[in-house]
């Protein structure tokens, strides 16, 4: 009869990844970033522990176990961009120019909107961060301000 148990080498490995991986959630923050530097070459924009934790176990279990084949790999984000349904938007490629006068009339009256150099925007001779404050404003609902001063073109 033949021997199909694993080898004693693969059980210990087995054995010292799971004690590090179940030691994660109890480091601290520095010895998770510590861990982190050994793998990765930039820290993420907006840390937070659950995302750091599953990357490095990923990377542990990569480290010990080898990495997913190529081809497997492929599949896998073939399948993720056809079956999510998490759409990305298109960038707006629309760029207003400092100094621009937006017009809209709602409600029988006319506004006017400028775009300032910092970004914002002046209304009524006040600053604004964003349009859809400004539409918002105007309307008393909640707006799109791009759409609603005429900026997003129309579906097909």
């Amino acid at each position: 009869m033949k021997n199909t148990a694993p080898p004693m080498r693969d059980i210990l490995r087995t054995g010292q990844i799971s004690e590090q991986l179940h030691a994660l959630p109890n480091m601290k923050m520095p010895e998770l970033w510590a861990l982190w530097d050994q793998f990765f070459v930039h820290r993420p924009a907006r840390p937070n522990r659950t995302h750091i934790e599953s990357r490095l176990i990923y990377k542990l279990q990569e480290q010990a176990y080898g990495a997913l084949p190529s081809g497997t790999r492929n599949m896998l984000a073939d399948y993720g961009a056809r079956f999510s349904k998490i759409k990305t938007a298109a960038p707006s490629t629309r760029t207003l120019l400092p100094g621009t006068t937006l017009l809209r009339e709602f409600d029988g009256h006319k506004y006017k909107v400028t775009v300032l150099p910092t970004g914002g925007y002046e209304f009524d001779g006040q600053r604004y961060k964003s349009l859809s404050a400004i539409a918002k404003l105007i309307t008393g609902t909640q707006w799109s301000g791009p759409a609603f001063f005429g900026l997003k073109g129309k579906k097909a």
